[in-house]
């Protein structure tokens, strides 16, 4: 999944062009939730790819632990990460936020 594909793009009155802002849904906390201790090594777009078979989904594991810095793929070592399970209600739900 692309996620800049359906990033709606908007111009200005001179006729400049750019992508709108892309928000992100809330993902509620879930009984079906994973939880790992990260160590060494583990990075957002690696742990996509390990849990949902797509590293491009990296930002569902941004927006499910806030703790993490915003600029970086690499969670803090040795934490609690949760990884959410509901891929496509969240899916369904920033395809909502952003159309």
């Amino acid at each position: 999944m692309n996620r800049y594909q359906d990033i709606l793009q908007t111009k200005t009155p001179t006729g400049k062009r750019y992508y709108t802002s892309t928000r992100y849904p809330e993902i509620p906390i879930s009984n079906d939730d994973l939880y790992i201790i990260t160590v060494r090594g583990d990075r957002l777009d690696n742990l996509a790819y390990q849990f949902y078979g797509d590293s491009t989904l990296w930002w569902i594991l941004q927006v499910a632990n806030p703790t993490i810095q915003k600029d970086s793929l690499y969670p803090n070592l040795g934490i609690q990460f949760r990884i959410p399970l509901d891929v496509p209600a969240i899916l369904a739900a920033y395809e909502e936020l952003n159309s």
